[in-house]
């Protein structure tokens, strides 16, 4: 998937892979696609929480090995 913007979390424990992922869509327009790339296994359920709580689509998660990907379209 294409995306406009990456995001690098890597080593980051919540909250902090979510409050990047939070700031960095602010800066990006409407249907711009972010990907966040994570280490912490929490992440697939925080960005699901995420997305219904503030609105922004999640288009796609993937867990390949020790990382977890995920692609944000904001609203």
């Amino acid at each position: 998937m294409d995306a406009q913007k990456e995001l690098d979390t890597r080593g980051l424990n919540c909250p902090l892979p979510i409050l990047k992922a939070k700031k960095a869509l602010a800066d990006m327009k409407s249907g711009e696609v972010l990907k966040v790339v994570a280490t912490d296994p929490g992440s697939m359920r925080d960005f699901q929480a995420f997305a219904r709580q503030t609105g922004n689509e999640l288009v796609e998660q993937a867990a390949n090995n020790d990382e977890f990907v995920h692609y944000l379209r904001r609203r």
